[in-house]
């Protein structure tokens, strides 16, 4: 069994594509478009399919999402720069991992791993 895709309801699907693809550097693989409008943008993250979809199928809440979207990253500092460079504000931070959120409040955590 191995993780297939993380699917995250987002408002605005160019916003969250310039927020994981431009500034986080996940490249993009699919465009799904319906109705004139884009529904949908998948990303690769390494194995797993990063879906930004403006709804998810199946039963499930309104609003939230999971509680973590964490990615590996080496050079915490530079990542850190390179977040307030572009205004993205840090929300927290540990030794280890950076805290932000995505344009739709998602936690994002950048991590180094293996841990210090």
């Amino acid at each position: 069994m191995r993780l297939h895709h993380l699917a995250l309801r987002v408002a605005d699907c160019e916003r969250a594509r310039a927020f994981y693809a431009d500034l986080l550097g996940l490249p993009e693989e699919r465009r799904v478009e319906g109705d004139g409008e884009l529904r949908a943008v998948w990303l690769r993250a390494d194995a797993v399919l990063l879906m930004l979809e403006r709804g998810l199928r199946g039963r499930g809440a309104d609003t939230g999402s999971g509680h973590l979207l964490a990615f590996a990253a080496d050079d915490l500092e530079g990542w850190q720069a390179r977040l307030a460079s572009a205004g993205v504000t840090v929300v927290d931070r540990t030794p280890d991992t950076i805290y932000v959120e995505d344009p739709d409040g998602h936690r994002v955590g950048l991590s180094r791993f293996p841990l210090a």
